[in-house]
């Protein structure tokens, strides 16, 4: 099969607009997703050749979504650069567990009256950040390789078995 065969096998099977997709044998980036609340699972090509894909755009949006409140939010793109990038480091194809995408203002309030360790100002509110987890990788694993994009935020909750990623400035907290 040649790369661009199974960049369209990949694509086809990923979003259901698949050729937006289909443009040619270029770079291309993707992410493979579970939402661990909703048990929903993306695995899309959203970026080829210097575009954004819209539909896949939206397909993240959805997995990302605050699922208390089942409202979604547009994404930052870089967000889904920084898991994609961080991902590839990793050397892994299990899909990264999605502990928390977008997060309404209401849903935020609610879990910082639970734990100390959310931010009023968080940028899960402004669809800037994503927390994950891996079975296959360790906090410590997932966060060194986030923090060598030098690219965002990055907070390690180990205790909680998971990392903050997001898009906003270079920095970095936890254990």
């Amino acid at each position: 099969m040649t790369g661009a065969a199974a960049l369209a096998a990949l694509a086809a099977s990923a979003t259901p607009a698949a050729p937006a997709v289909l443009r040619g044998r270029g770079d291309f980036r993707s992410l493979s997703l579970v939402n661990r609340r909703t048990g929903e699972w993306i695995k899309s090509v959203y970026w080829i050749e210097g575009e954004y894909v819209p539909e896949a755009l939206e397909s993240m949006n959805h997995i990302l979504r605050d699922w208390r409140q089942d409202r979604e939010m547009e994404m930052d793109p870089t967000v889904l650069d920084i898991l994609s990038a961080t991902h590839g480091l990793l050397d892994t194809t299990e899909p990264f567990e999605v502990i928390s995408g977008y997060r309404t203002p209401e849903t935020n309030s609610l879990l910082r009256n639970r734990s100390k360790g959310v931010a009023s100002n968080s940028y899960h509110i402004k669809g800037m950040a994503v927390d994950v987890t891996l079975k296959s990788r360790s906090v410590r694993q997932i966060s060194g390789a986030g923090l060598s994009l030098r690219a965002g935020g990055v907070g390690k909750y180990s205790r909680s078995q998971f990392v903050h990623l997001d898009s906003g400035p270079v920095r970095e907290w936890g254990r």
